[in-house]
């Protein structure tokens, strides 16, 4: 959540970028009728106009990059978080349940549930990430002023939209029916994961945290390491600790722009 709020700061930023109003630049020089800029940018909603009207041909490109970019951004966290789930929904983790629904079966062995949803909206998401480079090899190399190259973008460039907001809306759909698998850590094989917790019980104590690292990998080594599975994190963030109202007051302070926009 965290992530993509970070990533809606991407879209913010390119939105502002591209809230500029480009009509009246004509072919990128200007025109001699006595076009009011200033008139049309207010009936058409845009924050301003682009005011030189060579640069009004410039952004040709350098909009689609700007916003392909925020695109990829949201895209970057969708694609990690379905390589996680892809990963920590295995047998050798078995962390989450997925829905069978967004599940099918292998091609060979009968008890298999591949996480095809989530392939798939990774797989979707590595296309969108990839969309700033596209467009950038398509006009790194054009001079100023309108070349036929630019028309390439547009095919590559406004199906984002639609193929992101499908990515959004397949992630909600099967993460509201992800479910967690409880009491996981209770598994022996997770023990050593807690050595840092008695490390840092022993530190507390008055231990130096030199003498309590050799102290309980000495108890590993022995056999006589046990772990302390009662977590008392206090710091914001930490396990138990997670803020998620500042998460969530962080998120509507992001979005209220673009209500107001």
């Amino acid at each position: 959540a965290e992530s993509l709020i970070d990533d809606l700061v991407m879209v913010k930023a390119a939105h502002k970028i591209v809230n500029k109003n480009p009509m009246g630049s004509a072919a990128g020089y200007g025109s001699s009728f006595p076009v009011d800029r200033d008139y049309t940018t207010d009936i058409l909603g845009f924050a301003s106009p682009d005011h030189n009207v060579v640069y009004a041909q410039m952004t040709r490109g350098k909009m689609e990059k700007a916003a392909s970019t925020a695109i990829g951004a949201v895209a970057g966290t969708l694609s990690k978080l379905s390589m996680d789930i892809c990963l920590f929904s295995g047998q050798n983790f078995d962390f989450f349940e997925l829905p069978r629904k967004f599940t099918t079966g292998s091609s060979i062995m009968p008890h298999k549930h591949n996480p095809d949803g989530f392939e798939l909206l990774r797989a979707r998401s590595n296309q969108l990430q990839a969309l700033p480079f596209e467009l950038t090899m398509m006009v790194n190399n054009l001079p100023s002023g309108y070349h036929r190259d630019l028309q390439q973008l547009k095919e590559h460039f406004i199906p984002a939209f639609d193929s992101l907001k499908d990515c959004l809306d397949l992630a909600l759909l099967m993460i509201g029916g992800l479910s967690v698998k409880a009491d996981i850590m209770k598994d022996p094989k997770y023990d050593l994961t807690y050595t840092v917790e008695v490390v840092n019980q022993l530190v507390q104590e008055g231990v130096p945290f030199r003498d309590a690292y050799k102290r309980v990998g000495a108890m590993i080594e022995s056999g006589e390491y046990v772990p302390s599975k009662t977590l008392n994190h206090s710091h914001l963030g930490s396990l138990g600790n997670l803020a998620n109202d500042r998460i969530k007051s962080q998120f509507m302070s992001e979005f209220a722009y673009f209500e107001e926009n």
